[in-house]
């Protein structure tokens, strides 16, 4: 089972767009992958088209009321399955930020629940780092972290993959990470130049798949779709495919 932990601290970045055109192009190749929305903004939720969005039917019941995962599992409007988000999840830091164990429930409730599956399991992470994102990061071995290709985003993917080192020597363990850039304009030579940038750093970390700007990636959450469903032959469907495709090929699903 890999659970792939969708992050990055910075808004306007395109997490939620990848983790929903991810899993989607992860459907279509028919490898059954389930969504997991950890952000009480619940953008994930409202961008799949799922109905049920109450705080008994998200991820807040897990938390709060020991529901299985697996009970709280609803039907995207494509149809690949998402465990919701609700605002409730807002409180968890209060509820539980005193409760060492705490940061291994949402571990402990995949293992137990959906392991056997072997699906491969995205999370939509909230962007502060608190119970919720912790919850996510012991849960997963693996990172992906989009980058929108702007000066502001360059460093905070930085400061970011700091925070992740620091991480990695406290709880003595490695993220498997992949960085991609989103909302890229060809025609400006910044965005060539960021990537470029990040190339140096990160090595073979960054993904050569770039995803552009595209109308189709912008509505298609308006209309609680993603963009296989909304726009399949846009170029928004075919970078995120790309990615995809990408990714699995480097074992990064495996």
């Amino acid at each position: 089972m890999a659970v792939i932990a969708v992050f990055n601290q910075k808004g306007g970045v395109g997490k939620t767009t990848t983790c929903l055109n991810v899993t989607a192009a992860l459907d279509i190749a028919q490898q059954s992958p389930i969504a997991l929305d950890m952000d009480p903004q619940g953008h994930l939720t409202l961008s799949s088209g799922a109905k049920k969005t109450t705080a008994d039917a998200s991820v807040a019941a897990f938390f709060n009321q020991q529901t299985p995962l697996s009970c709280l599992m609803q039907e995207s409007t494509r149809g690949w399955p998402i465990i919701t988000a609700s605002l409730e999840l807002a409180k968890i830091d209060a509820l539980f930020g005193s409760d060492p164990k705490a940061a291994t429930m949402l571990k402990n409730g995949l293992r137990d629940e959906l392991a056997l599956t072997g699906a491969p399991i995205l999370i939509d992470c909230c962007p502060m780092l608190g119970v919720l994102t912790l919850n996510a990061m012991l849960a997963t071995d693996r990172v992906l972290i989009p980058v929108s290709a702007d000066f502001l985003s360059l460093q905070g993917v930085h400061r970011l993959d700091s925070a992740l080192n620091a991480l990695e020597r406290k709880l003595n363990r490695k993220f498997e990470r992949r960085i991609v850039v989103t909302r890229f304009d060809a025609r400006r030579k910044m965005a060539h130049d960021i990537y470029e940038k990040l190339g140096e750093r990160y090595g073979d970390l960054l993904c050569k798949t770039r995803i552009g700007e595209n109308a189709a990636l912008a509505t298609s959450p308006m209309h609680g779709r993603d963009v296989f469903d909304f726009a399949p032959h846009s170029l928004g469907a075919s970078d995120y495919l790309a990615l995809t495709e990408e990714l699995w090929d480097s074992g990064f699903f495996a």
